[in-house]
């Protein structure tokens, strides 16, 4: 997993769920998480209204909000 995502920021837009092109974040009961599908592709964090995706990947700090 190269992404975070908090909880207490996300408003559950569900953008990041419908912008991953490899379907690795998904919902549980009333929570998001990231499966090991996750190609540091950005667009989760890209998109996300609120910041609550935190890119954790060393070598794509440059796109980290």
């Amino acid at each position: 997993m190269t992404v975070s995502i908090d909880m207490e920021k996300c408003i559950g837009c569900m953008r990041c769920v419908d912008e991953c092109p490899t379907e690795a974040i998904y919902l549980e009961q009333t929570t998001l998480h990231v499966r090991g599908k996750c190609t540091d592709c950005g667009l989760c964090y890209s998109n996300c209204p609120t910041e609550a995706i935190t890119n954790l990947s060393p070598d794509r700090s440059d796109h980290m909000q």
